[in-house]
């Protein structure tokens, strides 16, 4: 597959659906629109996006089309110019919630599989083609709009369908792991329905994580199911409050082992095994107080009994 590659996102459009709101700054679980989307393509070597500047959760390039708000194709255009020499780049728009990186590393590599193919595009369920989920070869992409230039003089006002229509792609269905990939973020409806679906119970947890991680500028894979184990013996065993606090004494724990020398991940997975032996002792102590304790009523009965 593919291993090097750019990316280009596209932030820079009016959102007249959405009354002129700035729909890369729309908060969905917590993080922007344009920050969900960089972080699925986070992997890229060098990032550009066409918009305004602004705070970002990761560095990137910024640039503007020639003629601000002059449509998609020019807006790719700037990309590719601010990129210089793209090899493989990942062309994105800014709306896209559910985009993940599994998407992303299947567009490269189903590119990658056919060398003939100049671009990869994603397709949904119902059969449409996203030529912003997509990945291209920068050197085809140049040839097409040097050919548009050519032709009209100027790229505004194009649709991206004027660049792709000599291109050699291949469709890549969307993925059973991420089916809604492509959904994206025209109007305060689908905003409404984004905002809902994060918050499924199936995948809750690991929005939340997701965001956290991204907010404090973790870069860990946590085993949820060995935390939440630890905060239920915990709760169980000792007390209530003692789950968050047990929690966090696990991560302060684990960040001094990983100073040490100790990888995340492993320093993490100790310090819990740790703490839920710890937790799991004191509910067996209170078990065995408990029986104690019902076995010394048993006795004070059948003495009374004896003595009636």
């Amino acid at each position: 597959m593919t291993t090097a590659f750019d990316a280009v996102v596209l932030a820079g459009g009016a959102a007249r659906r959405l009354g002129g709101a700035d729909k890369p700054g729309v908060r969905v679980g917590g993080r922007t629109l344009l920050d969900r989307v960089l972080a699925a393509c986070a992997g890229a070597r060098r990032t550009v996006v066409v918009g305004d500047p602004r705070p970002t959760a990761r560095p990137v390039g910024w640039t503007r089309e020639e003629r601000i708000g002059t449509g998609p194709v020019a807006a790719l255009a700037a990309g590719i110019t601010a990129l210089g020499d793209p090899g493989v780049l990942l062309a994105l728009s800014a709306d896209l919630p559910f985009l993940g990186e599994g998407t992303l590393l299947r567009l490269l590599a189903a590119l990658d599989a056919e060398p003939g193919a100049e671009g990869a595009l994603l397709v949904d369920g119902d059969g449409r083609e996203q030529p912003l989920v997509a990945a291209y070869r920068g050197e085809a992409l140049r040839r097409e709009l040097d050919g548009l230039r050519q032709a009209r003089g100027d790229l505004d006002d194009l649709p991206l369908r004027a660049l792709l229509g000599g291109l050699r792609l291949v469709r890549v269905p969307v993925g059973a792991d991420e089916p809604a990939a492509s959904f994206d973020c025209d109007t305060w409806e689908d905003i409404a329905v984004a905002r809902t679906r994060i918050r499924d119970h199936g995948s809750v947890l690991d929005e939340w994580i997701t965001a956290v991680k991204t907010e404090l500028g973790i870069d860990l894979d946590v085993d949820t199911g060995v935390l939440l184990d630890l905060a239920r013996d915990a709760a169980h065993g000792v007390a209530r409050p003692a789950a968050p606090l047990t929690t966090f004494l696990v991560g302060y724990a684990a960040a001094r082992a990983a100073q040490g020398g100790t990888a995340p991940a492993e320093a993490v997975a100790e310090a819990s095994r740790r703490a839920t032996a710890l937790a799991l002792r004191w509910e067996a102590e209170q078990a065995e107080q408990a029986k104690q304790g019902e076995q010394a009523k048993q006795g004070e009965q059948a003495e009374k009994n004896e003595a009636g």
